[in-house]
């Protein structure tokens, strides 16, 4: 009997994330177009930025730095057969313990792993090196969040999580940076985030529907679904900050 899947594991997604393609090959190519030697990517999952922004740049290395074992995997399988295994190392373990600086730093959706947000900024202004570039990848309000969709939200969601687009790059001015590109992903790309994240189940769900594990799993997806249709659609966004260190 077949197994069902875990939700959640990107089987079905390019980017862990609300990004497309074509924005993330026009940030990679951003972020090339001054030659770094050195990339890193905190809270990587399976690197797929990294990887791109590497390839564009012959002689560069990245690292990738992932808590969650399986996603470590996968961007090792992925760099291999891309030609660039020798040129990106994927280390599983917290983005925190990372110490060495780079040209480029990466850091999508991951902050938490490196304090507040304020903490955070201020940990990646230490790691990037003079001349080179962050990108900043962060959850904010697009509107203030009514306490009916905050309920929707994750659990214990409230309205101080997140700033506004404008009090977010303000903190990022305040830590060292200025904004070089401020952007945020559509509503297109939050959907097929989501639709991919729970796509795998879905599908299983199509001829397995009297599984045992089938009620859970039909449970765990619609409570997925639910927090993003009623939750935080159209109020939770995520900005693509590329940030300059000052000095």
């Amino acid at each position: 009997m077949t197994d069902a899947p875990t939700p959640g594991t990107g089987a079905h997604l390019e980017f862990n994330g609300p990004l497309s393609g074509a924005r993330a090959d026009r940030l990679a190519a951003d972020l090339a177009a001054r030659r770094p030697t050195t990339v890193v990517d905190l809270g990587c999952g399976w690197g797929e930025l990294l990887l791109r922004v590497v390839a564009r740049c012959p002689d560069a290395h990245g690292v990738g730095v992932e808590s969650h074992g399986p996603d470590v995997l996968r961007g090792r399988a992925n760099a291999a057969a891309r030609g660039l295994a020798d040129r990106v190392t994927f280390v599983e373990g917290s983005a925190a313990a990372h110490r060495e600086p780079a040209d480029v730093v990466l850091s999508i959706g991951a902050w938490h792993a490196l304090g507040d947000l304020d903490e955070a900024l201020r940990a990646l202004r230490g790691l990037v090196n003079p001349g080179g570039r962050v990108l900043f990848g962060v959850e904010f309000w697009e509107q203030p969040p009514p306490p009916e969709r905050l309920a929707r939200m994750w659990p214990g969601a409230k309205a101080d999580d997140c700033d506004d687009l404008a009090g977010l790059v303000d903190r990022a001015i305040a830590a060292g940076f200025r904004p070089l590109r401020v952007e945020h992903a559509t509503a297109d790309e939050w959907a097929e985030f989501e639709s991919g994240l729970a796509a795998e189940g879905e599908e299983w769900l199509l001829t397995h529907a009297d599984h045992p594990d089938a009620a859970d799993l039909r449970s765990r997806l619609d409570s997925q679904r639910d927090m993003w249709l009623r939750g935080h659609r159209g109020l939770l966004g995520l900005a693509y900050l590329t940030l300059g260190p000052v000095g």
